[in-house]
């Protein structure tokens, strides 16, 4: 099921982004999607299909505009292996 929203822009706000009516609604999907993500609003998921794209496109557009998709930053990411390696009987020195 899908929503239709109507958006309100200025005129000349497609002519200067030189975009057919199409176009800009396709950029505007994706814009959103990518912000809801970023925001934590939308699963990449979630925001894929907002986007009209699949996942792996969508994650291809968070790595364009700089946009992680992991929320780990790398001492989570250390910590993690580290209880990973201990509970497999690793010794850490």
């Amino acid at each position: 099921m899908y929503d239709t929203l109507a958006i309100y822009l200025p005129g000349d706000i497609r002519q200067v982004l030189n975009r057919t009516p199409e176009e800009l609604a396709r950029d505007i999907r994706l814009y959103a999607g990518l912000m809801l993500f970023r925001l934590g609003k939308l699963s990449s998921g979630a925001a894929a299909e907002m986007a009209g794209v699949s996942r792996v496109m969508f994650l291809d557009r968070c790595a364009e505009y700089d946009i992680p998709v992991s929320q780990m930053t790398a001492g989570d990411l250390r910590h993690e292996v580290a209880d990973g390696l201990r509970h497999h009987g690793v010794a850490l020195s």
